[in-house]
């Protein structure tokens, strides 16, 4: 890529970021207001390019948005603690691990019921259906 500016859809591509994304992160400050050509089409530098390839990729590993907000700001200081980092990624990987137990407990009771669904009322009709009645059920 040359130093030349970007439009919208150039970064778009070159990220694989969808232009209204691009326009969310501006409006929430994640990235900067880009400057304006005269037509006032919107043109990025090679720096807003690393800065969206930097959220980009924190958001393809699932950080919230507030955690992509504080490692931007530290990758863009460059001169914090590197513990810094590590215990916001700590963070995230502490709440993949809960969320993982989550749905290893949502998996075992879906497998249950469709075995109990399976082994009692499959051939019958959806009123005699204990998956529904399970689901219609107070806990």
């Amino acid at each position: 890529m040359s130093n030349s500016p970007l439009t919208i859809g150039a970064l778009a591509a070159h990220t694989r970021c969808s232009v209204p994304t691009i326009r969310y992160y501006e409006q929430i400050g994640l990235l900067p207001n880009p400057g304006r050509a005269a037509n006032g089409h919107r043109y990025y530098s090679r720096r807003d390019l690393t800065r969206l390839t930097f959220i980009k990729r924190c958001r393809d590993f699932g950080f919230p948005i507030e955690q992509v907000r504080v490692l931007a700001q530290l990758f863009e200081e460059g001169d914090r603690a590197c513990r810094e980092v590590r215990d916001q990624a700590q963070q995230h990987l502490d709440a993949v691990r809960a969320k993982l137990a989550e749905l290893r407990q949502l998996e075992a009771s879906l497998e249950l019921m469709v075995g109990n669904c399976d082994a009692t009322c499959s051939a019958g009709p959806t009123k005699d259906c204990c998956i529904l009645a399970d689901m219609a059920a107070a806990t």
